[in-house]
């Protein structure tokens, strides 16, 4: 499987992805919202693309879909429940359905609500696991649920499926939010060591050639996965003097989601 993140260089910071099998030249395109890289891309490797993916159905996701398969013919996938808000869908995704490109690659479908109630996450089944999880994961963070999510949802799909994944699955998000959330991260844990070092790296870094994080170092310097850190819990109660000492894990993401709403 080669993996070709696309850096879209636009206000929303978004990444666009190219999946290919090296023995065909088949390729994927993930959200590929700045169709006119994807394509130029996919030239310049020889590749085919001949299936586009949307992980959801915001329109920095979707906006460019009718000009890569114009220029392609390629099928259209996305989650079973996204066809009246994703136009021209060749096929609707479920938990659990692979997707095969050329003869080398399958991606198995995950239904991971919360950003939106029709999200699909993407995980390789390599033996490096890779995961393209469109708005639900970021580095260092989590998506929002103001456009047609809910928290209660993010959460049962961060602890249920995202946390549960080898600790070695490479993470691709669908934007670039890297140093934005790692600095949410040391506010709400300001001892936290790992997260500094890594802003001093990555502040200056080009999109082109992003870091690519693993589920380990998420669980690092993700303050959605660090629900029972001491003084993230601790610089809640500051903020919600009525949370218990020993807060449940739901409440203390729920919480921190609230407040990464503002930040």
């Amino acid at each position: 499987m080669i993996v070709e993140q696309v850096w879209t260089g636009n206000a929303f910071r978004n990444f666009n992805y190219l999946i290919a099998c090296p023995d065909t030249g088949e390729a994927m395109a993930i959200d590929p919202l700045d169709h006119e890289k994807c394509l130029a891309a996919a030239r310049r490797h020889g590749w085919q693309i001949t299936q586009v993916l949307n992980t959801h159905e915001h329109f920095d996701h979707i906006g460019g879909n009718q000009a890569v398969i114009a220029a392609t013919g390629a099928r259209l996938l996305a989650h079973a429940n996204a066809r009246d808000s994703i136009p021209g869908m060749d096929r609707g995704l479920q938990a659990g359905d692979i997707i095969k490109i050329g003869k080398t690659v399958e991606l198995e479908a995950l239904d991971t609500p919360g950003h939106t109630m029709s999200h699909v996450c993407l995980l390789s089944h390599t033996e490096v696991p890779a995961l393209f999880c469109g708005d639900t994961l970021f580095n260092a963070g989590a998506g929002n649920c103001h456009n047609g999510g809910h928290p209660e949802e993010l959460y049962d799909t961060f602890a249920t499926q995202l946390a549960q994944l080898p600790e070695h699955t490479r993470i691709y998000p669908g934007h670039d939010y890297l140093s934005n959330n790692l600095e949410f991260t040391l506010d709400r844990e300001p001892d936290n060591e790992h997260a500094r070092q890594l802003l001093q790296e990555v502040k200056d870094q080009d999109p082109n050639s992003a870091l690519v994080s693993t589920l380990a170092l998420e669980k690092e310097i993700n303050t959605f996965f660090r629900l029972h850190s001491p003084t993230v819990i601790a610089r809640l109660r500051e903020v919600f003097p009525d949370l218990p000492e020993k807060p449940d894990p739901r409440t203390v993401f729920l919480k921190l989601r609230e407040l990464r709403n503002d930040w």
